[in-house]
């Protein structure tokens, strides 16, 4: 009886360690329109790396490749390998421009 339920909670705490560590965003996250909330659910990117994906992107506009990513402090080579299969290629919608004549 002890046995089992010392495997139980094992199990139970294999678990919760393995989906914390292992959270993935429900859709796939497009870099240059994300907002911050967006991009922490990336894995390993927490409130920081996230801010500093936004602030390059404000500084520098829009990433032209999913790879620019890796010119973000914190990005590096791999953590960018982590962040690549949960990633949108996009650019960031073009800005609307006034109608003619107005």
């Amino acid at each position: 009886m002890l046995k089992s339920l010392t495997t139980l909670v094992l199990a139970l705490a294999l678990g919760l360690s393995l989906s914390a560590a292992g959270r993935k965003p429900v859709k796939p996250v497009n870099p240059n329109t994300a907002t911050v909330t967006e991009l922490m659910q990336l894995p390993g990117v927490g409130a920081k790396t996230a801010e500093r994906i936004v602030e390059y992107r404000k500084q520098n506009g829009p990433f032209q490749r999913l790879e620019d990513l890796m010119n973000v402090k914190g990005i590096g080579e791999k953590s960018f390998t982590k962040l690549r299969p949960h990633l949108l290629q996009g650019q960031a919608p073009a800005p609307k421009s006034a109608p003619a004549g107005k």
